[in-house]
């Protein structure tokens, strides 16, 4: 495959909103020692690139300035000491930084082959929320099967992915949400339960759900006021886990209640883990995740597709409360693959029904 010297990727010109995200012409990155060039299919959308935009989650000193956590695509190229890859392989892989782009260079660690039986639009909405989940709720936290998970946003990409382990895993989720609608897509992923949030009082819900017992593991991504209702929440022994702030990074919570319920509190941040860490997550999900994604226990999520080119059309489609499932980035190269995999994903810049 002829690899071009340059490439279309986007940039964060100024931190503000969507609009300040533009398309640039930029050389196709090299990839180092341990790395491998991937051509990209689609680049999936996720919370912390809101972040990066706004200038409130700036990328560790080795990242790349551009966002994007998480790919589809092709093997284009090798770098130095990699073995067990090919230069045409489909794979997924979590970046560290960069994805929004034609090519991304990744190491290898962090490299996935692409899910039998999905297309590499679809596997772009996979690696940054499973790799958060299976090394927080799975590899931290210890779940087990029998263990009630309480699930904030539910209906997004972190929640969606929270959904499926725990039910891969023999948990019962219990998924907190914000619509009907929402609910009901929460359900289709295999919720348990859910609870509306604008209607319900989510601590009292949970209590009453586990039999009041309480949830053995809580997957918080709200922060601020919420985590002092989670940890009432919560069961004896259970865990929390903190993997975002939407809500605020400051809480007042009554530390006897943790005490009493011998509680753990934990949190995490996927960006700055080492390459080492990043492979060992990558392992497990290989070994737990991968093989029912291609026997369909783990189910898609909904996909929405935006062009590259329309990254700020994509990032205000992402902060509408309305938003659920994943959003994807399409390359041009990607767009010609799309229409020989009906099934993945929902054209924004077609009617919602219009399936491609």
């Amino acid at each position: 495959m002829q690899i071009p010297a340059e490439m279309t990727a986007i940039a964060i010109t100024e931190f503000g909103g969507p609009g300040v995200l533009k398309p640039v012409l930029l050389p196709v990155p090299q990839p180092g020692p341990g790395e491998v060039l991937i051509r990209v299919a689609a680049a999936g959308l996720n919370a912390p690139d809101l972040g990066q935009r706004r200038g409130t989650y700036n990328p560790p000193p080795d990242a790349s300035p551009l966002p994007g956590l998480e790919v589809g695509g092709e093997i284009a190229a090798l770098g130095e000491d990699v073995s067990g890859w090919w230069a045409g392989d489909p794979v997924v892989a979590l970046t560290h930084g960069g994805g929004y782009a034609e090519y991304v260079s990744v190491p290898a660690g962090q490299v996935l082959p692409l899910p039998q039986g999905w297309s590499m639009a679809a596997g772009a909405a996979l690696p940054e929320t499973f790799f958060t989940i299976e090394q927080t709720l799975v590899m931290r936290a210890g779940l087990a099967p029998g263990m009630s998970v309480l699930i904030h946003g539910a209906a997004g990409g972190i929640g969606g992915a929270a959904i499926q382990i725990a039910r891969l895993h023999g948990a019962h989720p219990i998924a907190v949400v914000s619509s009907p609608e929402k609910a009901a897509y929460a359900r289709s992923l295999g919720a348990t339960d859910t609870i509306d949030r604008t209607t319900e009082d989510f601590v009292a819900r949970t209590l009453s759900i586990t039999g009041g017992k309480g949830a053995d593991r809580i997957v918080d991504i709200v922060g601020g006021d919420a985590l002092e209702r989670n940890i009432r929440a919560a069961a004896r022994f259970g865990h929390i886990v903190i993997v975002s702030t939407l809500a605020g990074p400051k809480s007042e919570i009554n530390a006897s209640h943790i005490l009493m319920k011998q509680l753990t509190l934990s949190g995490s941040t996927l960006r700055p883990q080492t390459r080492e860490v990043k492979a060992g997550i990558a392992l497990s999900l290989h070994e737990s995740v991968w093989p029912a994604l291609a026997d369909g226990r783990i189910l898609r999520p909904r996909i929405r597709a935006l062009p590259l080119a329309e990254a700020a059309r994509a990032h205000a489609e992402l902060e509408k409360p309305e938003h659920y499932g994943k959003l994807i980035l399409v390359t041009p190269w990607g767009e010609t693959l799309l229409d020989t995999n009906a099934e993945d994903t929902i054209r924004l810049n077609r009617p919602e029904s219009a399936r491609i």
